[in-house]
């Protein structure tokens, strides 16, 4: 089906999360509860895509402005779900269906929806629904004699009896368009909130003889809204759940997978291994038969087959990525920043920091290093304490060491400089020009001895 236009609600205040931001950027998994939404109307695809900003709508639209495809419309007032849609419909073409989702409820499923819109079938006002055991804060799903739909009843509104009812109405819902415009026309307040209720769609379509038509599903984390903190954090439990089996589905051994975070998009291969406590973020591709250890924090990394990560490591390749080859071993304790390119077999050890640099075939830097703005040929042996003075206090500069070159523990590399292959730094060194290949530089102040030298001592008082 092409001609489905999504509207997702997206004004309300959400009181209870007390805080400045409005409750539809609040996080989970690492993207706004909103983008979750978005991203599943993309899923169905959708043939328009339409956001109802009210509250902070400048904070919301603006995360819309990155959203290709997306449009918004503003409620101003709020004076309920039904006229949140009644800004909405007169951007709507009438040919379609109209699909309402809920900003606030990120975990409803695309085929969760598309079941949904199959039931409409373009003809029918069909509900998502949900049977549950506490149905308390939700509408409440009216049947006839039939087991027909007959009307939704707002908990404000219902008696004592409708709240004993335990099939719920989730919010969401699928219309023809032309049939949601003529009965949104008929919408009122009378009700215990003086507000237009969308809900209120349901009882014309019953006037109008037609049937309304509910999907009923037991899965009651499709269709959680969050409320409060305490709402997102057992959504946030719910989602990385979610993660965690599809990964292990495929293969993935989680050594716990309550202990265990995705925050954007992890492509694993066969045979990966994950211990505890590792948080993934942005795009993360881990080649076959990768291990990494526990603690540690991924960000926007391509890691080839066969390669280690040891415990609490932290690679974060914001814009312009990471990417490690086959057979490597990082850490533990190491950082890989932005840029940083390892080929395979190269070695990172502990407390070493590496940041736009290439490091070639078999390059080894095992201790207490920083390399920066680099480019470090194969079998390069980086020793521990050594650093690459990149920086000028204005401007970064690049340093250059060849193949099988030795750089001895202590030195300093002064950019820009080139050290020859197969050269040798001589431990402390301070390099500011560049070296012959073959050759051993040493560059450090002359060691002198002073006999029977006295240490300063305290006066005293």
């Amino acid at each position: 089906m092409s001609n489905i236009n999504v509207v997702i609600m997206a004004a309300g205040k959400g009181t209870r999360m007390h805080s400045s931001m409005p409750k539809v950027l609040h996080r989970l998994g690492g993207r706004a509860l909103l983008q979750h939404v978005i991203e599943t109307a993309g899923q169905i695809h959708a043939r328009r895509v339409l956001v109802i900003t009210g509250h902070e709508a400048e904070q919301v639209e603006a995360m819309l402005a990155e959203q290709p495809g997306v449009a918004s419309v503003r409620q101003m007032p709020q004076l309920g779900t039904g006229h949140a849609m009644q800004q909405a419909v007169p951007l709507l073409a009438d040919d379609g269906v109209t699909l309402v989702l809920s900003g606030d409820v990120p975990l409803i499923q695309a085929h969760t929806l598309q079941a949904l819109l199959q039931l409409c079938d373009a003809k029918h006002l069909a509900l998502l629904t949900l049977q549950t055991p506490t149905p308390g804060g939700y509408g409440r799903i009216l049947r006839g004699p039939a087991q027909q739909v007959t009307a939704i009843m707002e908990e404000k509104d219902a008696t004592d009896e409708q709240r004993r009812i335990q099939e719920i109405y989730s919010g969401i819902m699928a219309v023809p368009t032309h049939l949601l415009r003529a009965w949104l026309a008929r919408l009122d307040n009378r009700n215990a909130q003086a507000e237009y209720y969308l809900t209120d769609v349901v009882k014309f379509a019953v006037a109008d003889g037609n049937e309304v038509k509910a999907h009923c599903i037991d899965q009651a984390w499709q269709v959680e809204g969050v409320n409060t903190p305490v709402q997102l954090a057992a959504l946030e439990c719910a989602y990385q759940h979610l993660q965690a089996n599809r990964l292990m589905e495929q293969g993935v051994r989680l050594a716990d997978p309550a202990r265990f975070d995705v925050r954007g998009e992890l492509v694993c291969d066969r045979d990966v291994e994950i211990d505890v406590n590792c948080v993934f973020e942005g795009k993360v591709h881990l080649g076959e038969g990768v291990r990494i250890g526990p603690h540690c924090v991924i960000a926007n990394a391509v890691i080839g087959a066969g390669t280690q990560v040891l415990a609490f490591t932290h690679i974060d390749g914001e814009a312009q990525g990471v990417r490690i080859g086959h057979g490597a071993r990082i850490g533990p304790f190491a950082r890989l920043r932005p840029g940083a390119q390892l080929d395979d077999d190269v070695h990172i050890g502990n407390f070493v920091e590496v940041k736009n640099s290439h490091l070639a075939k078999g390059a080894k830097a095992n201790h207490l290093a920083y390399v920066g703005d680099a480019t470090i040929g194969e079998r390069v042996n980086y020793g521990a304490g050594v650093i690459t003075a990149n920086y000028d206090g204005a401007n970064k500069h690049h340093t250059t060491i060849q193949a099988d070159v030795h750089v001895g523990s202590n030195s300093v590399l002064v950019a820009p400089v080139t050290l020859g292959a197969g050269g040798t730094i001589g431990a402390g060194s301070v390099v500011t020009k560049d070296t012959a290949a073959g050759a051993l530089t040493v560059a450090r102040g002359k060691q002198i001895q002073v006999a029977n030298w006295q240490r300063p001592a305290k006066k005293s008082k």
